[in-house]
């Protein structure tokens, strides 16, 4: 082979590996709820400082499909699939699931009773008013003999239910729709809430010894997910990421952390 060929196949070949030495040191930036994402993050940071990891901790009202779609982040981690194929939809954009690290389990909370027998008739219940989590939260219901569904309404995860889909309310509950991150902030004004997992800790709340009901988390379909673009779907921080995410290393932190109150779905083998 002709030796200027040569030479400029080895330059090409170090051209790229210098361009993907650049992309791997480049900062990736991840938006994460406060509590448990962020916090799950910070000990990704700890125990890989080579990943060039910038958390951004995001507030009510931002919505962090948006600022991934507009490329304000490279990747978020906050939500679960149902939430976020109904994003996909609202936003006419296609992310791509890179990694699924944990589950938060719905709970009913309440100041005003010690058990979900004593809820009275006519009692109110806060819902969250997004469309998964209010079906989710309506599922809970049932499974706690609170209510139950109309005929059909099975799968969690593909039947979404509302309040008109309710068949059977023996104590005539009254339900109140509100944005998540309100609803711990309206424990005093109801009878009972229904509170994601990582807003209840914000508050405060413990859910494996708070709540009066909680979700399952077996086959649960409500895991929490790390969320890309399809381009950057290969990228090595993405994938270096999400192997941090799903290692026993992060399984062993949140149950340490969480005492059951956050469940690791990968890297408990």
């Amino acid at each position: 082979m002709n030796k200027h060929i040569i030479f400029s196949l080895a330059a090409l070949a170090f051209s790229g590996n210098l361009v993907f030495s650049a992309q791997a040191a480049q900062t990736l930036r991840v938006a994460a709820d406060p509590v448990p994402h962020a916090e799950i993050l910070a000990q990704v940071k700890k125990i890989d400082p080579s990943l060039p990891l910038k958390i951004v901790e995001l507030t009510s009202g931002v919505n962090a499909n948006e600022l991934l779609a507009h490329g304000d982040v490279d990747a978020n981690y906050f939500q679960h699939v149902p939430y976020l194929r109904d994003q996909e939809k609202a936003l006419g954009q296609k992310f791509v699931v890179a990694a699924t690290v944990h589950i938060e389990p719905l709970g009913i909370y309440s100041r005003k009773h010690t058990s979900l027998s004593e809820v009275p008739e006519n009692a109110t219940v806060a819902v969250p008013n997004n469309v998964t989590n209010l079906s989710r939260a309506l599922y809970l219901l049932q499974s706690q003999g609170l209510i139950k569904l109309k005929n059909g309404y099975n799968d969690p995860a593909k039947d979404q239910a509302t309040p008109k889909d309710i068949a059977e309310n023996p104590k005539k509950l009254k339900i109140t729709e509100i944005e998540s991150p309100q609803i711990p902030r309206s424990l005093d004004d109801v009878d009972l809430a229904v509170i994601n997992g990582n807003y209840a800790l914000e508050a405060g709340l413990v859910p494996a010894k708070d709540a009066l009901g909680l979700e399952n988390a077996s086959n649960n379909p409500y895991a929490n997910i790390l969320v890309t673009t399809t381009a950057l779907k290969d990228d090595p921080r993405i994938r270096q990421l999400a192997k941090d995410l799903e290692s026993s290393q992060i399984a062993d932190f949140i149950n340490k952390r969480y005492s059951g109150s956050v469940i690791p779905v990968a890297g408990t083998k």
